[in-house]
């Protein structure tokens, strides 16, 4: 059985709610926002801060460590090496990026657990600490028409404008994922199950990847 579920989602397809009701028919712990205070502790920067500075664009400068480049600073002339310490002279954006990396890479390995969003499909898939096989990428999706009706249903969009609203939320996860991972947000080659949750329903929807869970 897969041990770690990561649940990547559409805004208003339900993805929240869907990962929740996973982690509670698997008995394991469940993380959104949580990983908002974790993240605060762990870095030292304010859970305000951090919460209104996810998923905004940035220079993907942790993408480029990654891959074993040096980064030169705009505008300082200083460059950043792959075994410097990301620091004050690290956007800010990838200083709450880092922080949440640490944050899902630590529960991760800690054992059993659902974790919605932040990349953590590919923060996972790039740590040599955590076996791949034990995790199974979950992509959660819906009709617009369905996203808009539960957004303004359950989130409180204004109705005038929550197409336009659903339609900007998802555009920003997927600049955000697009930039730190230079991988496609969605793109079915990057998931294991991607489910149409209004196919089944919420709950059904759960039950679904619960099963199909506990069968791998």
């Amino acid at each position: 059985m897969k041990k770690i579920i990561t649940i990547s989602r559409e805004y208003g397809s339900g993805g929240h709610s869907i990962g929740k009701m996973v982690a509670q028919l698997l008995d394991v712990p469940f993380y959104d926002k949580e990983l908002i205070d974790m993240s605060a502790k762990d870095s030292g920067l304010s859970p305000d801060f951090i919460r209104n500075t996810e998923q905004n664009l940035s220079s993907g400068l942790l993408y480029t460590l990654l891959l074993g480049a040096s980064y030169a600073a705009p505008g300082t002339g200083s460059v950043i090496t792959p075994n410097a310490p990301v620091g004050l002279n690290t956007p800010l954006a990838d200083q709450v990026f880092n922080a949440q990396r640490k944050v899902i890479i630590s529960l991760a390995k800690k054992g059993p657990c659902v974790i919605v969003g932040r990349c953590a499909d590919y923060i996972l898939s790039q740590s040599p600490d955590i076996n791949t096989d034990d995790v199974m990428n979950v992509f959660i999706y819906a009709p617009l028409k369905d996203k808009v009706q539960r957004a303004i249903e359950q989130k409180g969009l204004d109705p005038a404008t929550a197409e336009k609203d659903v339609k900007l939320i998802d555009k920003r996860r997927a600049n955000h994922y697009n930039t730190f991972t230079e991988q496609t947000w969605g793109k079915r080659c990057h998931y294991d199950l991607l489910v149409n949750s209004s196919l089944f329903g919420l709950e059904k929807t759960a039950e679904f990847i619960a099963e199909a869970v506990r069968r791998t």
